[in-house]
């Protein structure tokens, strides 16, 4: 059977975790790279032997000879390279967070669709072992209907020197981590249609907020909670853990430090490590998010091959990114938003 040949677009920090993963599936062949910097091609090309190395994205897709393409660049450029793919029907992922803008990705959207190509959001932490643990108790029914739960990530980690960009947007840690929080949300307990929150600066080095609390209302009437820190210093550092805790009908739900899921219902309390496979190429801390990486680029080939949409697709990542408009607004307001407002 011939391999699946991807190419790359960004060759920057997060990057190579992107082709480690890539690298571990033995039907996917990354045949191609690009990045505007030179020495960036040089380094993750011979790192992983890479011969076509392109400074220019027309460029690369003029040449062609790919299946899809994983765009891992920062957000002002997505828009302008998934339309492009589109414009050669080339399947995409696209890094998050999606857009600078709602419209803009929505925009992205319609043309992957108007192309006919599947368009996949790299929204990998929904597929950490830990949050996959805790949705397999959620579906198993053992703590009842849930009705209450909370999604945190709160730490002091040093994420601006290996990501410096970080610091200078006025959006920081909703747009950057909280994303990944509220997608986790949707996924353990459904839509939202009602955001409130609020927003602090802390660190005065940087120019956006990196302190947010948010209060959703679920379709479902489950009300969670998400708080996003990173200016939270802890006795031990947490990084990059993040913590549920879910209240159901007939028990509860816990997932703390070190990967550790308790449950309590009627049969009793059962406490479980879940955690994630400490891969080859890993690294601690970070070991947790490149499993996800790993397993969120399985799912894309899994369903290209199948002819399926993927589950977080550009279509339904609109809803998480609803979340973060809405929590700026929200913030910005100081007053609740419908986020029916934003996706119509």
């Amino acid at each position: 059977m011939a391999k699946m040949k991807g190419a790359l677009i960004g060759c920057g920090f997060f990057a190579v975790n992107q082709m480690h993963g890539w690298q571990d599936l033995a039907d996917v062949e990354i045949v191609a790279i690009c990045d505007r910097d030179p020495d960036r091609l040089t380094i993750v090309g011979d790192q992983f032997g890479v011969a076509r190395r392109y400074q220019s994205a027309n460029a690369l897709f003029a040449d062609g000879g790919f299946d899809f393409v994983d765009i891992a660049t920062t957000v002002g450029s997505h828009r302008a390279l998934v339309e492009l793919a589109a414009s050669h029907k080339v399947p995409a992922i696209c890094q998050k967070p999606f857009a600078p803008t709602l419209e803009d990705a929505k925009a992205m959207v319609a043309a992957a669709d108007k192309a006919g190509i599947p368009l996949m959001i790299h929204e990998n932490f929904r597929w950490q072992t830990p949050i996959l643990a805790v949705k397999a108790v959620l579906d198993s029914g053992a703590i009842g209907e849930a009705f209450w739960g909370r999604v945190s990530f709160r730490s002091g980690f040093d994420v601006f020197s290996g990501q410096p960009y970080l610091a200078k947007g006025k959006r920081f840690i909703i747009e950057d981590l909280g994303i990944h929080s509220l997608d986790i949300a949707r996924f353990l307990f459904g839509d939202a249609n009602r955001m409130t929150a609020r927003t602090r600066r802390i660190n005065p080095d940087i120019a956006g907020e990196d302190v947010a609390t948010m209060l959703l209302d679920h379709d479902n009437g489950i009300t969670s909670i998400v708080d996003v820190s990173y200016a939270t210093r802890l006795p031990e550092e947490p990084f990059p853990e993040t913590f549920v805790e879910i209240d159901g009908s007939k028990g509860t739900l816990r997932l703390g430090k070190d990967y550790r899921l308790i449950v309590h219902g009627p049969d009793g309390t059962t406490e479980s490590v879940v955690a994630p496979n400490l891969l080859p190429w890993a690294s601690r801390p970070w070991h947790n998010i490149q499993e996800s990486v790993a397993l969120i680029q399985k799912h894309w080939v899994e369903r290209l091959a199948a002819g399926r949409e993927p589950d977080t697709s550009g279509r339904d990542n609109l809803k998480t990114f609803a979340l973060v408009e809405a929590a700026y607004l929200s913030a910005e307001r100081a007053e609740t938003v419908s986020l029916q407002d934003l996706l119509t």
